[in-house]
């Protein structure tokens, strides 16, 4: 069945203190060749921000818009209504706190627009309450605290999801492919393709397609059932198995596993499980106001000062020192 030649969508690009350019940048450089090869502007956008004034990116760019939270609470009765609306965000989104945004977001929302996010746009829709029960992807290294701070929300590590009149996409490179399933719904495989050529990309990922290199390649191991227990100790940080639990698992002897660690890895497999358990509890401690006990219990430990303890030995520092840390690199950010 063909599309109709003349459609048109007109998009609001939102762009919250420190939102990434690359993510930002793909979405709008696809809706432009895309416009390119329709020969007529099927796709418009407007840049906007709180107060009407220029927003700095995480690279130090700042970039002007044209309508601020204001007008575009004004627009939503008139001719100007959007199509979409996308949160465009990055690092420290956690500090992003603005009760009218949220309330713009939900209008919208109820208005039946689309309401999307990119990178880690997601954590301003949640706390707009539009999350609820809904599908949503956010950038790998903001998942862990994304989850904790919102737990009503199904969080995935996919590229980007779509759920009912709710977008979103884990940044970076995944805003490309989630503009390019828009474009499909609108005007066909046909465009797509003709986009992707001048991009140059040579194919279309899919919604579920990993954020991440796979673990093979990521760690630079082969064997597979190193890869397989690793899996398993990624899938359980809260609650950590014991490595005998592991070992009927993988269908191995601990002896075996303990063996297999040391050639591949460099460590034992409880030195592994514990340097991953520590990795997702920085996360936590960065990217979320989490008090450090609930941080360590998230982590799998059974106290804050064990917590504390490991993660000084591993980052030379305690949790509190890092937390310090990001609160003046917030403050420098400013």
């Amino acid at each position: 069945m063909n599309k109709p030649l003349t459609k048109k969508r007109s998009l609001v690009f939102f762009l919250v203190p420190n939102f990434s350019m690359l993510p930002f940048s793909a979405a709008i450089e696809t809706l432009r060749i895309a416009n390119r090869m329709l020969g007529y502007e099927a796709y418009t956008w407007r840049l906007a921000s709180t107060d009407g004034q220029k927003v700095f990116s995480s690279a130090g760019i700042a970039l002007e818009v044209n309508t601020s939270l204001a007008d575009e609470r004004k627009s939503l009765a008139g001719e100007n209504r959007p199509s979409m609306v996308l949160v465009c965000s990055g690092v420290y989104v956690e500090e992003f706190q603005n009760k009218s945004v949220n309330a713009w977001l939900r209008e919208v929302y109820n208005r039946g627009i689309a309401v999307g996010s990119l990178c880690t746009g997601a954590h301003v829709l949640a706390s707009a309450g539009l999350l609820t029960g809904k599908r949503c992807a956010i950038h790998w290294e903001n998942l862990p605290g994304f989850s904790e701070s919102f737990p009503q929300a199904e969080v995935y590590a996919d590229l980007y999801e779509i759920d009912g009149n709710i977008y979103t996409c884990a940044g970076g490179t995944a805003s490309l492919d989630m503009m390019l399933n828009l474009i499909d719904q609108d005007f066909g495989e046909s465009l797509v393709n003709r986009v992707c050529e001048q991009a140059l990309t040579d194919r279309v990922r899919g919604p579920h397609d990993r954020q991440r290199l796979p673990l093979r390649a990521r760690l630079g191991v082969q064997n597979a059932k190193v890869l397989s227990i690793i899996e398993l100790m990624e899938a359980n940080l809260s609650e950590p198995l014991s490595l005998l639990e592991i070992a009927d698992s993988a269908d191995l002897s601990r002896r075996q596993i303990e063996r297999l660690f040391r050639q591949e890895m460099g460590r034992s497999p409880a030195r592994y499980y514990l340097e991953i358990r520590l990795d997702r509890a920085r996360h936590l401690l960065i990217q979320s106001s989490m008090p450090v006990v609930e941080v360590a219990v998230a982590c799998g430990f059974v106290s804050a000062s064990h917590f504390s303890k490991c993660y000084r030995e591993l980052y030379n520092r305690s949790p509190q020192q890092e937390r310090a840390e990001r609160k003046l690199t917030l403050q420098m950010a400013r």
